[in-house]
Formats: structure tokens, C-alpha cells, sequence
């Protein structure tokens, strides 16, 4: 393919945002009469699936305490349905359980998903989680858990079998994905503030409109739209917090324990849903009995064929550099900075243990290998969806990302001319005007 110097839509970003969003972009132009997908063109500086969502565990899960997240995720989750087989998407459910710290908040998600018809069964009380938990795997040992929420959608999907089905979907609609080329600046037209031209490392294309969809280095095409470093917030009652960073990186904490992934069925011999367990319970070490921890701590685990074991992880940890000095590149596994360690391991499988008795002295099966990268966040951990200088629109995740494949749907209609009532909580704008989410209980930024 000769280099394009000019095209309609450019999407920076060959993830899970980038993809989806020029897949229903070519299906949104086709549908209005406004053009096709070889009116798209998609730039990654390296490959499909390269950066976060190849690497991601690839959880899809409603369980969230705030209305506006759930009401997006109820609507992603109906995009992973809507081609399991293409999205490589497994729709096992997902379990959220929780002590007693977090036991009205988890209620209250199970109100509002019931709400908006989200099938979810809420299991109140500490006998009654222990029995139903029980009913589905008879060495449940958790302790101090007093709720349940089972969510009967949701699941795990396979990362780069998915964003390859999502390429494949995108490119026979006609939209070209090129590979191996940087973007290293933007062109604005004159007396304009729009954006006129993508510069990148192989030449420049003028364009109509530009997508921003680069995970965790969100941050650099933030600042190569000169868009501002730092925000001011108001909080709930009316105070504003000025020189707030834009910008904070996570570390994430994932990895793989190499057993049979059948080793985690059911009681009744069928694949779990994904186990997502908050616990204010003491952590003792399952390799010599020493306190781990005695402050809340979470994990989440699934069997996963893709990775060959229980794959799963921990909460992450604020990275304390400077983030204009955090290095993204190398990103995940091939990072010498932000791959997980032998401290993960031992919380995570002594975690496991704590859980279920079948995971008791297997934490020398951890697979040592690279894993883990780091997330690129907002200043209250949810993303930002929003156009800027007229014609660019950012996808900034804050890390929600993977599971969140109906953004790109909805980006896609916005930009064709259909404004989402789903997508306007996540405006820039909210950190100014104090239209924040509330913020739950759970030890994760993101819950």
C-alpha cells in the first residue's frame, strides 16, 4: 500500500478503542450515506494489539458503583455479544464478593443494575454468601465476605484473538490499518483551530478528522495538542483544587499460576464465572504463614486457555515518578520498570489460597515470566471522552479500556452526528463544573 498523504479519518491507535471505533465508524458512514470505511485509516507505531489490549486480562463486567459507568457497560457488554465468536468472547458472568466494608455499595449496584435490566442475583449476609459460594465450588474457604453479587452477563474475552476478529471485521468494511508508523505531531489550519494534517514518521496526511485512541501514551498526544497539563476541580461542596496533574500513572499487577485451567470448574463440572473478591480479612502467606497484609486487599482470577493457567491479578499502585519522566515505551512485558514481582506472586496465590482450598501450596507454579505494564489515568480514574480543537476526538480510558468495546460505537455516532446521553459524563468539563462520579469502598481505582 503506497502511503497515504491524505484521508477523511485518521484513528491513532490499533487497540481495542482504535479498532472498534473504525469499525462502527465504517458501518455508521455506510448506514447515513456519508462515505465508507475506505474513508479510514488507522496508525499504530508498532502492531495490532501491541500495547494494552494484548496484554489485558480481558475481564468484560457491569460491576461498577457509578451510574453513569454502568449504563456504558451495560451497553458494551450487548457489543460483545453481539459476535462472540469474532470477539474471541466467553459470556461466563462475573462474581463481585465483597465483606462487610463494601456491602451497601454492592447492594446499591445491584439496585441500579436490576434498574436498567441488567440480570445480576445479590446475595446478602455472611451464612448466606458462604452457602451459595458453596454452591458452586465446595472448597470456598473466603473469610469475613458478607455479599454476593453475581452478575449472570459479562465474562472474559481472549485479547488478541478479539482485537484480531475486530480488525478483520473493520478492514472488510474497507478501513485500512497501517502499521510501524509514529505520529509525531499535529498540523492546525490557519485561522483555525482544527486540525488540518497528522505528521508522522513516514510523511504527512491531511485530514477531516483525527481519533485519538492510544492507551497509556495518551499523554503525549495530550500534549501535542497543547491541551492543558494541569485541571482545576471542584469538589462536592463547591471548593475548587487547582493544579491538579491531568496525568497519573498506575502500575498493574497481573500474572498467570500454571495449572490446568479446568482446575477451576465448577461443583457441577462447567467453566466458572470470572471471581472478583474484595476482603478486609487478614492476608496470612500460604508459603510460611506470615501476615501479608492486614489492610483491604482484592484480586481477581478465571482459567484462561489463552494463558495457559488461572490468570488474573491485584490492585495497582500510584507510580511515584514524576509522570512527565515515566517511560511508557518499552510498554508491558517488555518493560525493565513495570513488570510485576516475586512480592506479587506470593500476595496473589496466597490470595487464591485464602479463596479456595484447590489452590493451597501451588504458588511454585506461578509462571515467572514478564507480565504486567502500566495505565495512564485521569485525575478521578474515569475516562475522558471528548472532542477538542474542533475535529479531534480523545479517547483517554483511563484504563477502563478493554472491557469497554462499545465506546468506539458511540464514538462513531457522535462523530456521524448522534450526540450520546451514555458518553456526556465523561466530559472534560465535569472536573470544572464538579460533576464528578462517586467514588465506592473497593481497593480499586476503577470500581
Amino acid at each position: 500500500m503506497a502511503f497515504p498523504q491524505s484521508t477523511k479519518y485518521v484513528i491513532v491507535g490499533a487497540g481495542i478503542h482504535g479498532l472498534s471505533t473504525a469499525y462502527h465508524l465504517a458501518l455508521e458512514l455506510r448506514r447515513k450515506g456519508k462515505g465508507s470505511g475506505a474513508d479510514i485509516l488507522v496508525l499504530d507505531k508498532t502492531s495490532i494489539a501491541a500495547g494494552a489490549s494484548g496484554i489485558a486480562c480481558g475481564v468484560v463486567r457491569n460491576n461498577y458503583f457509578q451510574p453513569a459507568m454502568r449504563e456504558l457497560m451495560a451497553h458494551s457488554v450487548s457489543v460483545w455479544e453481539s459476535d462472540t465468536e469474532a470477539y474471541s468472547y466467553h459470556p461466563v458472568g462475573y462474581m463481585q464478593i465483597s465483606p462487610e466494608a463494601m456491602r451497601e455499595d454492592v447492594a446499591s449496584i445491584a439496585e441500579q443494575q436490576e434498574a436498567i435490566g441488567y440480570e445480576s442475583v445479590f446475595v446478602d449476609g455472611a451464612k448466606e454468601s458462604a452457602e451459595y459460594m458453596k454452591g458452586l465450588f465446595d472448597d470456598w474457604q473466603a473469610q469475613g465476605i458478607t455479599s454476593v453479587l453475581h452478575e449472570k452477563p459479562g465474562g472474559y474475552s481472549n485479547n488478541t484473538k478479539a482485537m484480531y476478529g475486530l480488525a478483520g471485521k473493520a478492514e472488510s468494511e474497507g478501513v485500512r490499518i497501517l502499521t510501524g508508523v509514529s505520529v509525531t505531531g499535529f498540523e492546525r489550519a490557519s485561522g483555525s483551530g482544527a486540525v488540518s494534517a497528522v505528521i508522522t514518521d513516514r510523511g504527512r496526511i491531511e485530514i477531516d478528522y483525527v481519533v485519538i485512541a492510544a492507551g497509556p501514551w495518551v499523554k503525549s498526544f495530550w500534549e501535542m495538542l497543547d491541551l492543558p497539563r494541569e485541571v482545576s476541580i471542584k469538589d462536592a461542596d463547591g471548593a475548587m483544587h487547582d493544579h491538579i496533574p491531568m496525568w497519573v500513572y498506575w502500575s498493574l499487577q497481573e500474572g498467570t499460576l500454571g495449572v490446568d485451567p479446568k482446575m477451576q470448574r465448577t461443583n457441577d463440572g462447567e467453566m466458572p464465572p470470572v471471581i472478583h473478591v474484595d476482603s478486609d480479612a487478614p492476608l496470612i502467606s500460604d508459603v510460611d504463614g506470615s501476615l501479608i497484609t492486614a489492610e483491604m486487599w482484592g484480586i481477581y482470577y478465571k482459567p484462561d486457555f489463552h494463558f495457559n493457567g488461572i490468570q488474573g491479578g491485584a490492585a495497582p499502585f500510584k507510580v511515584p515518578t514524576d509522570p512527565d519522566k515515566v517511560a511508557v515505551d518499552p510498554y508491558g512485558p517488555e518493560s525493565p520498570d513495570f513488570v510485576v514481582g516475586p512480592e506479587f506472586a506470593h500476595m496473589w496465590c496466597s490470595a487464591l489460597a485464602h479463596c479456595q482450598k484447590r489452590f493451597e501450596d501451588q504458588t511454585p507454579k506461578y509462571k515467572d515470566e514478564p507480565s504486567g505494564g502500566i495505565g495512564a489515568f485521569t485525575p478521578d480514574s474515569f475516562p475522558v471522552f471528548d472532542v477538542y480543537r474542533e475535529n479531534c476526538y480523545v479517547i483517554a480510558d483511563s484504563n477502563h479500556g478493554y472491557k469497554m468495546l462499545g465506546v468506539g460505537k458511540l464514538v462513531a455516532e457522535e462523530i456521524t452526528g448522534d450526540p450520546s446521553v451514555l458518553m456526556t459524563p465523561f466530559r472534560f468539563s465535569r472536573y470544572e463544573e464538579g460533576k464528578l462520579h462517586p467514588v465506592s469502598n473497593s481497593p480499586f481505582p476503577w470500581s
